[in-house]
């Protein structure tokens, strides 16, 4: 895992020893290649950020600021390890649940993109963290009325109607599939 693209291109990244699911470089890059020049000056949110790879990538090709959120330890130690080692500056890290942050912090309207890859339910009755984020008008709040909202989640995975979501655009790339969402107007 690295950095894909940007002024800290080609940097390794470290993951902790969990079972954190880190974005595969293909699909990080095949995000940031689709928001283009978007993400130039960009306030960015990534939640479960896991090592900080959105989040630092979205740094490393032009944005202005990251608020990486993750609640564990393990994971943001990475995130300030892989920080210090891309010398890359306009991260603000949060330890924490991202729906507390959400809920609690969040600036309204604050973000250009909001990125999120949570963990897959993968069998039915675990908890499907995609689903609720796109149910919780927190979620709608932190977003700028032209902002983007990327989600990673499981082929196929249905996305739950009449949340005030417009689906753009989804691609898969293998076991990931990434769906680009705004906010209705």
């Amino acid at each position: 895992m690295r950095v894909v693209s940007g002024i800290a291109g080609g940097i390794p990244l470290k993951a902790p020893k969990t079972d954190l699911r880190p974005t595969m470089d293909r699909v990080k890059g095949a995000i940031f290649d689709s928001l283009g020049e978007s993400i130039l000056g960009a306030r960015v949110l990534d939640l479960f950020s896991g090592t900080g790879s959105l989040g630092i990538e979205a740094l490393s090709r032009g944005a202005a600021s990251a608020t990486l959120v993750e609640k564990d330890a393990r994971a943001v130690e990475a995130i300030h390890f892989n920080l210090a080692k891309t010398r890359l500056s306009g991260a603000i890290v949060q330890t924490l649940d991202i729906f507390s942050f959400l809920h609690r912090l969040a600036i309204p309207g604050g973000y250009d993109v909001i990125i999120a890859d949570p963990p897959y339910a993968k069998q039915k009755g675990e908890r499907d963290f995609g689903v609720e984020l796109l149910s919780d008008p927190a979620l709608a709040r932190a977003l700028a009325p032209e902002g983007w909202f990327i989600l990673e989640k499981l082929p196929g995975a249905p996305l739950p109607k009449n949340t005030g979501w417009e689906l753009m655009r989804e691609r898969r790339y293998g076991a990931t599939e990434v769906a680009y969402l705004r906010r209705k107007q």
